[in-house]
This record gives C-alpha cells, structure tokens and sequence, in this order.
C-alpha cells in the first residue's frame, strides 16, 4: 500500500487584477513623472489630496505609453480635474 503524499489535490489558481497586468516601466518613459509624484509626497508628507495633479499626469504617461490599459479619467478619481462636472450636481 502506499503512502505517497499527493501535493497537487489543493492547488492554487492565480487570478489576473481586476484591471489586468500593469507592465514595468523598463526604458523609464514616465520616469519623470513619477519622481514628481514622489517629490510631491515627501514634500507634501505623503499626503495625497495634495498629488492629484502630478498622479494624473503620470497614469497619463502610462496610458499614453500603454504601460497600463486606458481608463477614463473621470473613473480614476480625477473627475475635478478634467474639467467634466456630474450631470446635475452643477459641480
């Protein structure tokens, strides 16, 4: 009889994000976009809110370079500063 351990009974199965795979940035195109946003941080004590601008511009780089998929920026936060106002909410 044997007692051999079977290992492949519980495997595991990956799953992608849920906005698939963001590849490096291997020949640093939007290097210098992301210094900014980092700069911004430290000098902003990584407080965010006061990186918006620096934030967008960078996912734009990435957009633009397809280094991430395309994404309205209205879905990533960035409603305020496109320009676009919510239907009805005059803001």
């Amino acid at each position: 009889m044997s007692t051999a351990m079977n290992f492949g009974s519980k495997s595991f199965q990956p799953r992608p994000p849920d906005k698939g795979s963001f590849p490096l940035d291997h020949f640093g195109e939007c290097k210098s976009f992301k210094e900014k946003f980092m700069r911004c941080l430290r000098d902003n004590n990584f407080e965010n809110a006061s990186c918006r601008s620096a934030s967008k511009e960078y996912l734009e780089c990435r957009m633009e370079r397809q280094l991430m998929a395309p994404e309205p920026l209205e879905k990533l936060g960035f409603r305020d500063l496109t320009g676009h106002s919510e239907a009805g909410t005059g803001v």
